[in-house]
């Protein structure tokens, strides 16, 4: 009998996978009010060790790279200590992770910075409903846009966040170029009004993302090195009208890194801007000939249909992993997937509730 193409194993730079199955990176909040990993951070990931690669939930550079609730970080002693109790008890199941590097730019708030407004390529305010503070919910601010000499100031704090995540026994990282965070929002036209060398063309918008990528590849092998992108997304009020043109440019220049991979959000289930029609992995195939995973929507039949048909190497799955510690086993044996889990413990600090209390199938 011919194993499904899901659960065959695969080579990444040198890094055995057992099957394609990947964890994405979920912010699930319970780092604390310190951003502290913890005990029961370390059991919820190592539960989820069966999967080919575990992503880590989006995990801050720094303190100004701040700005949701009790999520963790990696630019002290203390949090990288944290994280070697993660990294120790998936290693410790047979589990491979990547920490996600991660500044939310002007999706932050002056409420995690000492009334300080939040930092961005340009002042340009998120159109929404709000964000959650430690203050509680309150309006979107307009962002203090980065002045050019601080710019390199920020791609260090990748740099020093990639060497701790290192030394913390992470098997590499992956930076969050996606959903409207900082690196998203200096790619994307719509958020990025700047004249100088950091913006005005699709190179230019670009310079920011390579400047990070060649600080943690001269911290990292590039084979250890992922990049995230979400051409099709439209979280934290983002879609470009040159979405097309700006995404196929940023690949191709990623592929000269000879990276881990390019993880792309191509479903919509998170939204899509609508200024065209969507981007597809084959696209990506087209510029990118590294490793390729998809992400967003995917169920079992359309990650083994992507992965079958050569327009994936890796599928990320997230929700299912929250409520289906076992996804992996689950799929091999096509037994049934578990309910969601309530959503409001989803991204919330309900501690163990809605996080570690979820039982393998039986």
């Amino acid at each position: 009998m011919t194993t499904p193409a899901l659960l065959q194993p695969f080579g990444l730079r040198g890094l055995a996978l057992p099957n394609r199955i990947v964890m994405a990176p979920l912010t699930r909040s319970r780092a604390g009010v310190e951003r502290l990993p913890n005990a029961v951070m370390a059991e919820y990931y190592a539960q989820r060790a069966s999967a080919a690669l575990i992503i880590s939930e989006a995990t801050t550079i720094s303190e100004q790279a701040n700005g949701w609730v009790e999520s963790p970080g990696i630019y002290s002693d203390a949090m990288e200590a944290g994280w070697r109790l993660v990294t120790d008890a998936v290693h410790e199941r047979g589990g491979r992770i990547f920490l996600q590097l991660w500044h939310m730019g002007r999706a932050s708030h002056s409420a995690f910075h000492e009334g300080r407004p939040a930092v961005a390529p340009s002042p340009v305010k998120i159109n929404g409903e709000g964000i959650n503070t430690p203050r509680g919910k309150l309006p979107h601010e307009v962002p203090r846009p980065l002045e050019a000499r601080e710019i390199p100031g920020v791609v260090a704090d990748y740099a020093r966040a990639a060497v701790r995540a290192r030394a913390a026994g992470f098997d590499g990282v992956e930076i969050h170029a996606a959903n409207g965070y900082l690196i998203d929002q200096f790619l994307q036209a719509k958020t990025n009004h700047r004249t100088d060398d950091y913006g005005g063309g699709i190179e230019k918008r670009s310079r920011f993302l390579r400047e990070v990528v060649e600080a943690v590849t001269a911290a990292w092998p590039a084979g250890r090195v992922g990049v995230r992108l979400s051409p099709n997304g439209v979280f934290n009020d983002m879609g470009s009208p040159n979405y097309r043109e700006q995404f196929l440019h940023a690949a191709g220049m990623l592929d000269r890194f000879d990276l881990a991979y390019l993880h792309v959000i191509d479903g919509l289930a998170f939204g899509f801007h609508g200024l065209g029609e969507p981007m597809t992995l084959a696209e990506f195939r087209q510029v990118f000939h590294g490793p390729l995973m998809g992400n967003c929507g995917y169920d079992q039949a359309a990650a083994e249909a992507a992965v079958a048909g050569g327009f994936a190497d890796l599928v990320a799955f997230g929700r299912p992993f929250i409520s289906n510690p076992d996804l992996v086993d689950r799929f091999r044996h096509g037994w049934p997937l578990a309910a969601p889990a309530d959503m409001a413990t989803w991204y919330a600090p309900t501690g163990a509730r809605g996080y570690t209390d979820f039982p393998m199938h039986s």
